[in-house]
């Protein structure tokens, strides 16, 4: 198992992040993963106003699963009413996806969300195209809410959408009782 260490980006970080989720996600390198999003979109999966904006925002951090030289995955995680936490920005190297560090770093988002948040459920929206990534999640305890978002076609800063079907599902993971409940 590959060992892997957590830390919180730093504004330094930034194109590092970026690389790394473009990398998991669009375009032929992301063909060397098994998470790429290249049949159903095209164009940017982020960039790195959005990067910036995930490290300095109150209640959001950006964390790297680090390994050998440096950064070899990274996901957000982030709090807006103190009870949900929102989980994203996920990307792991293709050439490391399936060696466990995604899990792990998942775990590490998860633990951060409950302690350092006070998050008692952590909350992800998943492209509903994408069931081979869904089922990932639900072995790892996620489960569908019933809810759905509509993609937002016309924003290119979200991608290219090369069918005209897509929209996300809503999962979530209970992660504590809350207090007093």
């Amino acid at each position: 198992m590959l060992t892997v260490t957590f830390r919180q980006a730093r504004d330094t970080d930034v194109a590092v992040v970026v690389d790394l989720v473009e990398s998991a996600y669009r375009g032929e390198r992301s063909l060397a993963g098994w998470t790429s999003e290249a049949a159903l979109l095209g164009g940017q999966r982020t960039d790195a106003a959005e990067v910036r904006d995930a490290i300095a925002s109150p209640g959001s951090a950006v964390l790297l699963a680090e390994a050998g030289d440096g950064p070899v995955a990274c996901c957000r995680v982030s709090s807006h009413d103190g009870a949900v936490g929102e989980f994203g920005m996920f990307a792991v190297q293709p050439g490391l996806q399936g060696r466990g560090v995604g899990r792990r770093l998942l775990e590490e988002a998860e633990r951060r969300a409950l302690h350092q948040l006070g998050a008692a459920t952590m909350r992800m929206h998943v492209l509903r195209q994408r069931s081979e990534l869904i089922a990932w999640y639900e072995r790892l305890g996620y489960q569908r809410t019933g809810e759905s978002a509509p993609f937002p076609y016309g924003d290119e800063r979200f991608g290219v959408p090369k069918r005209d079907d897509l929209e996300f599902v809503v999962l979530e993971k209970h992660l504590a009782a809350r207090p007093g409940a």
